[in-house]
């Protein structure tokens, strides 16, 4: 039996073989994309069958968008799709680029990109003051400053200073403006990201179920609270779920960029809330206040805010508990402010312990009075 060409190793076939792989004669326009299969490879350039009355080459200028390792690879036989920049009956043989090819191909989906509203895939080859250069497909790409994201500005900036920075990656971008005639297309990497968090936003939405711990990072910092990224959504901690303890400063418990296992508390789907906790992950210090504490014995407490029938305190483990008016001072006082100050520490005497109703009772008098 007879092996088809397909089937046969390439530098056995013969010129009708390889004709008959591209496809058979057919007559070659200017401007358009061909498919065609390799003749030869050598300095002058790629010799190419593209189905016409003779081959097309393609001169090593017009492949420059082809590495060395992908030149190296190809062979006789190989596919390769090239576009058409003079024809036979002009040139006597056809001149061919792969570069061209690549970008037609590129600017057919930029454009399609942009009419469906989706994302491209790209990278950063070039930059200057007003932004980056970004290859997609092998057309050159513009992104202005105000569109790329923080990371990749301050990389462009390290690199224009001449510190030595890893290559950039490859991204996604939004497409803004396609014109291919004006060989002119703008992108945006931050509205890309933009559509990247909703997406992961809406996904995360449906997935979290309350009561169930996630890992994220401290994004943002509020007085009432701390912001939290879950991967694509940011849940809010408020400053009562961050500690058992009375919280005055977030930063004192957390900063931005720290990893922390959180517990969901609520997802609300109609005002894409998500509520989280911290204090919750670990035991609340009322239920072993009896195993740590007991009535009589003297701790040490600082004094967190006052009211005008007394001022409250904070003892070891972060309870807080109350000292009468009437047990700050030995002294007839109208006033704790007259006695005591926020961010005081003294020696307190506990006078009484209620877990079940998360009361503590304490005295800065008696702890005078017996000294």
């Amino acid at each position: 039996m007879v092996s088809s060409p397909q089937e046969q190793p390439p530098e056995t076939l013969t010129m009708g073989e390889l004709l008959e792989m591209s496809g058979g004669w057919k007559d070659l326009h200017r401007g358009e994309v061909v498919d065609g299969v390799v003749m030869r490879v050598d300095q002058e350039g790629i010799l190419v069958n593209v189905g016409g009355k003779s081959e097309g080459i393609i001169p090593s200028r017009e492949a420059r968008s082809l590495t060395s390792e992908a030149l190296l690879a190809l062979e006789i036989g190989s596919s390769i799709t090239a576009y058409v920049l003079k024809t036979e009956q002009e040139e006597g043989i056809a001149v061919l680029s792969l570069d061209r090819a690549r970008s037609e191909t590129g600017w057919a989906v930029l454009e399609k990109a942009l009419a469906d509203d989706s994302l491209v895939t790209g990278t950063i080859v070039d930059h200057n003051h007003g932004g980056v250069v970004v290859d997609v497909e092998g057309v050159q790409a513009f992104v202005p400053l105000s569109h790329l994201l923080p990371s990749t500005r301050q990389q462009k900036e390290q690199q224009e200073a001449g510190v030595n920075t890893p290559p950039f990656e490859p991204q996604q971008y939004k497409v803004l403006e396609v014109d291919r005639r004006g060989r002119r297309a703008i992108l945006s990497e931050r509205l890309a990201w933009q559509d990247w968090r909703e997406e992961q936003k809406t996904k995360l939405m449906q997935e979290l179920v309350e009561g169930e711990t996630r890992k994220g990072k401290v994004s943002g910092m509020a007085k009432f609270g701390v912001f939290v990224d879950l991967g694509g959504a940011d849940g809010l901690i408020h400053t009562s779920e961050l500690s058992w303890q009375t919280v005055t400063n977030p930063e004192e418990f957390v900063h931005i960029g720290d990893e922390l296992d959180v517990m969901v508390l609520n997802v609300d789907q109609e005002k894409e809330r998500i509520s989280l906790s911290l204090r919750r992950l670990n035991t609340e210090p009322w239920t072993t206040i009896t195993e740590a504490f007991e009535i009589g014995q003297i701790v040490t407490g600082t004094i967190t805010r006052l009211t005008t029938f007394g001022a409250f305190a904070q003892i070891e483990g972060g309870i807080e508990g109350l000292i009468h008016i009437s047990e700050l001072s030995d002294k007839r006082i109208t006033h704790p402010k007259e006695a005591v100050q926020e961010g005081e520490v003294l020696e307190l005497k506990i006078l009484n312990l209620d877990p079940e109703k998360h009361r503590l009772g304490l005295s800065r008098r008696r702890v005078v009075e017996e000294m």
